[in-house]
C-alpha cells in the first residue's frame, strides 16, 4: 500500500487559514490520484478536492474559491484552506487511488492517511 501522512491541522477563528500537508513517498502523486476529503464521526467521507497524477486539479464546488490544492515538493500534495468557517470543523484525510478512476467518490481511494483535526471556532 501507500503510506500517508496528514499534517499541519489546528485550532483557528472563522475567516481563517490552515494548509495542511500530505507526505507520501517521494513521486507518489505522478502515478496515484491523491484526494482530500474531511470526515465527522459515523459519517461517509466527504470530498473537497483531487489532484489527477498529471496535476489537473479539481476542487468541489462546496469549497471552491476556498480551497486549492498543490503539489509542495516531490513527496507533499498539500490542502490550503482559507476563510474557514465553522462548519469546517472536522477530521481532513488525504488520500491515493487509482489514477484511472480520480474522481469524488471516497470508494476508488484504497489508501488512507490517520487524518488531522482542523477545529474553526466562531
Amino acid at each position: 500500500g501507500v503510506l500517508l501522512e496528514e499534517s499541519g491541522g489546528g485550532s483557528v477563528n472563522s475567516g481563517g487559514s490552515l494548509r495542511l500537508s500530505c507526505a507520501a513517498e517521494p513521486y507518489t502523486h505522478t502515478r496515484y490520484c491523491m484526494g482530500w476529503f474531511h470526515k465527522d464521526s459515523d459519517k461517509e467521507p466527504v470530498w473537497l478536492a483531487t489532484m489527477e497524477n498529471h496535476g489537473e486539479v479539481i476542487i468541489a464546488d462546496s469549497v471552491k474559491g476556498r480551497f486549492t490544492v498543490s503539489r509542495d515538493n516531490a513527496k507533499n500534495t498539500d490542502l490550503q484552506m482559507n476563510s474557514l468557517k465553522p462548519e469546517d470543523t472536522a477530521m481532513y484525510y488525504c488520500a491515493a487511488g487509482s489514477s484511472i478512476y480520480c474522481d469524488s467518490n471516497f470508494k476508488n481511494f484504497r489508501n488512507w492517511g490517520q487524518g488531522t483535526q482542523v477545529i474553526v471556532s466562531s
